[in-house]
């Protein structure tokens, strides 16, 4: 850990105080500790002295150390060797964190890296000229599945291209930083795999009813054939049709083989868990236009989804803005997505990029689309 000291005396404040509403929050905080322990509150105080000036200033510490009963120096070895105190001046509406560990490097990281260099400071903790921003690199932040990443104050931004950050700096500098969306930057739920699930997407069958502890206990002082010696027991019969064998399995991956856009034989029904092509909520199809809107832009589309809507004959953003509420029932349902095109608001998307592009999305969302 490299060494970490107070700011120059040049630039710091002559003095520190809690405002009044910050004052009674930590009075408070400091009751929550047992008598004699009180001091275990010099974390949340110093945190809540940053959140008001942006920084731990040589004044607030002392102050801390006076509301604790601790001595100056206490104070200060806390402050010093958690890195998530700043000890110098940051940006006024953005301080960027860059994820500097091993994921997010193999991801991209010296872009984000550079992209800072480029819009702030050459270097870190240097703010740039007008005082609104200043960066840094730190290590693991805990998204690894989404690097690369930064942190700007307490939210994070994943799954980061140099241009979406460079964007997101943009955005903080306008002081529009609250239009910015946290978390992932690409078709991906938090930390779920990129274009939804592969997995697990489907209900369970019903678990069969767990025998009785008295049950279970004569079921397993049976004895096991040494034929079976060595297989794991189950309670299902190797006769069983259920099992998975050679003979069936390609039967099974036929009963449950997605629809690819073609006709069902008469009598055929869609796959279990999937409404029928034929409904009659399902969105009206039309021929492939010579240049398909470019779906991915709609947040939660991504090449698998357009690929799938394509086969239903879906090209254009002005279908998507057109379906009523079954239609966007249907399709959530075809897709399994539980819920996800209401709570992306496809339409409201769909309805912004057909109406002016990427110029009228970033109007409506304050950021540009994916």
């Amino acid at each position: 850990m490299s060494v970490r000291r107070l700011a120059e005396d040049s630039v710091q404040p002559a003095s520190f105080a809690f405002t009044k509403e910050n004052a009674a929050w930590a009075k408070a905080t400091i009751n929550k500790y047992p008598k004699g322990r009180q001091q275990s509150a010099v974390i949340p105080l110093l945190m809540r002295a940053q959140e008001q000036d942006g920084w731990v200033t040589k004044a607030a510490i002392e102050v801390v150390a006076d509301m604790l009963g601790m001595a100056y120096i206490r104070v200060l070895e806390v402050a010093t060797f958690y890195t998530q105190f700043q000890l110098l001046p940051v940006g006024t509406r953005a301080h960027v964190q860059v994820c500097g560990t091993t994921p997010c490097m193999l991801r991209g990281a010296e872009d984000l890296i550079n992209v800072c260099k480029k819009r702030i400071h050459p270097e870190p903790f240097h703010r740039n000229e007008s005082g609104t921003l200043s960066w840094e690199e730190v290590e693991c932040q805990g998204a690894c599945v989404n690097a690369p990443m930064v942190m700007i104050f307490k939210d994070s931004y994943e799954d980061l291209t140099a241009t979406q950050l460079e964007h997101i700096i943009d955005r903080f500098d306008a002081g529009k930083g609250s239009t910015v969306e946290p978390g992932p930057q690409i078709d991906r739920v938090y930390s779920a795999p990129v274009g939804g699930l592969t997995s697990l997407n489907a209900p369970e069958a019903a678990a069969k009813k767990a025998p009785s502890r008295a049950k279970k206990a004569d079921e397993d002082s049976v004895s096991v054939p040494p034929s079976n010696a060595a297989r794991a027991r189950t309670d299902a019969d190797e006769t069983n049709p259920k099992l998975k064998t050679a003979a069936n399995a390609k039967a099974e991956a036929a009963a449950n083989a997605e629809v690819k856009g073609e006709t069902r034989a008469e009598g055929e029904s869609a796959p279990a868990g999937k409404p029928s092509l034929a409904d009659k909520n399902r969105p009206a199809a039309i021929a492939r236009p010579e240049t398909p809107d470019d779906l991915k832009l709609i947040s939660g589309v991504g090449p698998k989804i357009e690929n799938i809507l394509h086969e239903l004959g879906i090209f254009t953003f002005a279908q998507v803005a057109s379906w009523k509420k079954a239609e966007r029932e249907w399709v959530d349902s075809y897709l399994n997505f539980k819920g996800r095109i209401e709570r992306d608001d496809w339409v409201k998307q769909a309805k912004a990029l057909a109406k002016g592009g990427e110029a009228e999305y970033i109007r409506v969302f304050g950021k540009k689309p994916r």
